[in-house]
């Protein structure tokens, strides 16, 4: 998002509002000033907390990837309401700020799920200004939104549909979006659009090129030897479906000793939200099930699964480089830019195998191999499909592969938003 977004900064001609996230921050925030084109607000910390972590992350998120399990959450009790209250208070700052330092005639890029209630305070005060809200998350259906309270469905697709227009990355999510407003009876925003994300292909290659992916590279290099290597890179979050992408891995190992000492899986899975007690529970059992492969097939020489949880940028992209097959198979994801990003970087003609629900999907699924997210017996077949696949059917997919995913760069998925309101 940051790089789709970075072009508009770069003209000098656009503010970035955003929440302090360290002490360092809100240091900046109580100035009240604007540096190199953002904005940092003054937001309590405990009210973004709780807007952050308790309704954003450990609800709405839940909410849009179907994560849920139903018997025992969600439970609406006073500490979630009075989250819900700080999560009001949060969106209610930011439309203050839009309205205050909104030129005229300004168009107004609202990003993701955390700012969903912004858009009725901004209307009514600012009528001048095209607000364009685009959601990363994949949006659930009207079963999936009925987990919710009904005032606070309610008050969420308003707020949405507020807005004149709402995008999301593929159609599917954003027929969805459609649905649930058509149930509840909420008359759509003027435009309702899919616009995926692009990746920078250029400022890629130097990121591959440069010194620091470069050493990561070699030494990849010298410790996988001969083996061939599977790659996954994810933030470490339960909607990314680690723990079945290893369960699959050890299917493979199961059925094809002949790969024993053979393959390894690498997995570049960095913490995300461990304040959030599901996703601290989450590591643990990701940690856990990488142990259980190690412990039933390593030798002293051949370690199956090597999960490394430091996050290194250079590593992942040299991963990515090195890889003969890519893993990406979340549960459900908006979109998924490593499942881009890999076939751009990879110079091994790498295989992709890919959720069908994640959103990059719909772009890709020309040449690659397509996985039920739940479906560890497939997933396994299609690793060893993908990892057997030689000659010019490997060649010609993943220049397939390669071709799609460069197909669209950030600048076109902010002109789309541009042209959601008339601007060109």
């Amino acid at each position: 998002m940051a790089g789709g977004l970075a072009p508009l900064l770069s003209t000098g001609r656009a503010t970035w509002i955003a929440a302090p996230l360290t002490d360092g921050d809100r240091s900046v925030a109580a100035t009240g000033e604007a540096h190199n084109g953002v904005r940092l607000l003054d937001i309590d910390p405990e009210a973004h907390k709780a807007a952050y972590d308790v309704v954003s992350n450990e609800t709405l998120w839940f909410v849009h990837h179907g994560m849920f399990d139903t018997p025992r959450e969600p439970t609406y009790d006073t500490r979630w309401w009075d989250a819900w209250s700080a999560y009001r208070r949060v969106n209610r700052s930011f439309a203050k700020a839009v309205i205050e330092y909104s030129p005229t005639d300004a168009i107004v890029l609202v990003q993701d799920y955390h700012l969903t209630l912004l858009a009725p305070e901004v209307r009514d005060a600012r009528p001048d200004l095209a607000l364009v809200h685009f959601h990363h998350t994949p949006f659930a259906g009207p079963d999936g939104m009925s987990v919710l309270p009904p005032a606070v469905r309610r008050e969420l697709m308003t707020s949405l549909a507020a807005h004149h227009a709402c995008g999301f990355h593929t159609q599917r999510w954003a027929d969805r979006f459609s649905a649930v407003l058509a149930a509840e009876h909420i008359t759509p925003p003027h435009s309702v659009f899919a616009a995926s994300l692009g990746i920078d292909t250029a400022a890629l290659g130097e990121q591959a090129a440069g010194d620091a992916c470069t050493a990561a590279l070699a030494d990849l290099e010298q410790r996988v030897g001969s083996r061939q290597l599977i790659v996954r890179v994810d933030r470490m979050e339960l909607s990314k479906n680690i723990i079945r992408g290893f369960a699959a891995f050890d299917r493979l190992l199961e059925r094809r000793t002949y790969l024993h000492g053979e393959v390894e899986f690498l997995a570049c899975c960095y913490p995300s939200r461990e304040s959030v007690p599901a996703y601290a529970r989450y590591r643990e059992e990701v940690e856990a099930a990488a142990r259980a492969v190690n412990d039933r097939w390593g030798t002293a020489s051949w370690t199956p699964i090597a999960l490394v949880t430091d996050d290194n940028h250079a590593r992942s992209l040299a991963a990515l480089r090195r890889a003969d097959v890519v893993v990406v198979n979340p549960i459900r994801d908006g979109l998924n830019l490593v499942a881009k990003e890999a076939p751009v970087l990879n110079a091994r003609n790498a295989q992709l195998v890919l959720s069908t629900e994640a959103g990059a999907w719909e772009e890709l699924s020309d040449a690659a191999d397509g996985v039920h997210p739940f479906d560890v017996e497939a997933t396994a077949e299609a690793l060893a499909t993908a990892l057997d696949r030689r000659g010019p059917e490997r060649a010609e997919r993943a220049t397939e592969l390669r071709r799609l995913a460069a197909r669209r760069s950030p600048a076109d998925w902010l002109a789309d938003q541009l042209a959601a309101v008339g601007a060109r």
